[in-house]
């Protein structure tokens, strides 16, 4: 029996696996000849580790036969972003410059982790240059394409983790999120992506960006899957150093509880303006689901973005002076010219905004007393052709990268867990909408995804040209 990865995710196939209905390696087999019928038009992976995945996907096969217990992840096929320590390859982060770097001698921690609940590894994939982007638009390694309209940016920076879970090449992937790495791309690509809480991930062994605002989280098609995956995921680990103490926590079993407990609001004022309306249609249609009347004021969500901005520059570019010095021509030139900028903030400019952020986390606190969840756009838009360069936003002509994290950089800029909801509209573009909880209460946030879903407000369907029906395979 071979599985079929379009009708099923990572809980489906793990339950199928353990029961011994499939075998995992019928699984695997399936997914690597997907991705190699399909990733030529997509451009998610640059490199396919199949060796790895048939020798993990026997051992998970030789363990259901022995009766042995199996991990919650038993034989499904994940890929990560090519920022995470893979062993027996060396970490890209997107970027030409890492070509030549020594193979990673061990698995990054949440690689690790998902590989130790019976998930099979079958590949790294494409991202914006060491994440400094929104559209994965690499110059090194190509554009990944959108799924849903191949002439459409996939966004970024973990773009071809978004595309790869939107296609159904795989039903779960690995991404990280700086400014909105794991929220643009989920959005833009109509499927489900999590940033944890600051910390609440490892992010031991992989390549960091801005240390002080990185986060690791997973994509997928379900909640139920994006809940499994994060069960694996949290929990304390002193190989990072910013690692919260907190046990893990599993919020698969709490989905079901629903929302009708939280309060739920809609971010109002910043987040209502510079989008188009598309973007507030999504918004609404959530919050009328979820009867979300309240509307609340974050405070000085502009000056948080343009804080975040200066201590993402300022901690990329002296994290990457000394490869600037040494190989500047074989970087991007749009992310060169953006190091360079960040090298070059001074000091007084920095830590400004640093006592501006903790004046923002307590103003964030503070409204977190009020309400459990906030409702708000992920994008301003729906994804943008590859090589758009300008957008208009509230009558004002703009430039496109920079712009389409507008909404979710004051949002990490102190940490908060997200979940984007996925929101498809016949015959257009999908939209995603930000499910914002307070710092360590991602189940609220899941619990509210695992609703919007059960009354069929947001799913995530594989893209049409990449089902069987489809085009394409």
């Amino acid at each position: 029996m071979r599985m079929d990865l379009e009708e099923s995710g990572a809980t489906a196939i793990a339950a199928a696996v353990q029961s011994g209905k499939v075998t995992a390696e019928s699984v695997a087999q399936t997914a690597l000849a997907r991705i190699a019928a399909a990733d030529e038009a997509l451009n998610c992976f640059t490199t396919v580790t199949a060796d790895r995945a048939m020798s993990e996907a026997l051992a998970v096969d030789r363990a259901v036969a022995r009766g042995e217990r199996v991990g919650p992840l038993a034989g499904v096929p994940f890929a990560v972003k090519n920022l995470f320590d893979v062993r027996g390859i060396p970490t890209l982060a997107g970027s030409k410059t890492r070509v030549g770097a020594p193979a990673a001698e061990r698995d990054a921690a949440a690689v690790r982790a998902i590989c130790e609940a019976g998930g099979v590894l079958v590949g790294s994939l494409n991202m914006d240059e060491f994440a400094y982007g929104f559209t994965t638009e690499n110059s090194h390694f190509g554009a990944t394409h959108n799924p849903h309209e191949l002439s459409r940016v996939a966004g970024g920076s973990s773009g071809g983790s978004a595309a790869a879970v939107a296609s159904g090449l795989v039903p779960l992937t690995l991404g990280s999120d700086t400014n909105g790495s794991i929220r643009v791309p989920a959005a833009f690509c109509g499927i489900f992506g999590l940033k944890p809480t600051y910390g609440r991930v490892s992010r031991a062994g992989a390549f960091l960006f801005a240390g002080s605002l990185d986060h690791v989280g997973p994509f997928a098609r379900s909640v139920e899957d994006l809940a499994l995956a994060f069960d694996v995921l949290n929990g304390p680990d002193p190989d990072d150093p910013v690692s919260s103490d907190r046990p893990a926590e599993f919020c698969s079993s709490q989905l079901k509880r629903g929302a009708d407990d939280l309060r739920i609001a809609t971010a109002g004022d910043y987040f209502a303006r510079q989008c188009e309306p598309e973007a507030l249609e999504a918004v609404a249609a959530v919050s009328l689901a979820l009867r979300a009347e309240a509307v609340v004021t974050i405070p000085e969500a502009a000056r948080a973005r343009a804080a975040a901005y200066v201590i993402t520059a300022s901690e990329g570019g002296n994290h990457h002076l000394a490869a600037l010095r040494k190989d500047a021509a074989d970087f991007d030139p749009l992310t060169r010219s953006r190091f360079l900028a960040g090298a070059l903030v001074p000091a007084a400019w920095v830590s400004f905004a640093q006592r501006f952020r903790a004046w923002y986390r307590e103003r964030m606190r503070e409204l977190f007393e009020r309400v459990d969840v906030i409702l708000a756009p992920a994008t301003p838009c729906s994804a943008i052709r590859i090589g758009q360069k300008t957008l208009v936003l509230d009558g004002k002509e703009m430039p496109s990268r920079p712009n389409i994290g507008i909404f979710t950089q004051p949002i990490s800029f102190v940490g908060l867990p997200v979940v984007v909801v996925p929101v498809h509209r016949p015959g257009k573009m999908p939209m995603g909408v930000q499910v914002i909880g307070a710092p360590y209460r991602e189940a609220d946030i899941l619990r509210v995804a695992w609703q919007l879903q059960a009354q069929g407000v947001v799913t995530s369907p594989i893209a049409e040209a990449f089902t069987p029906a489809g085009s394409r395979p």
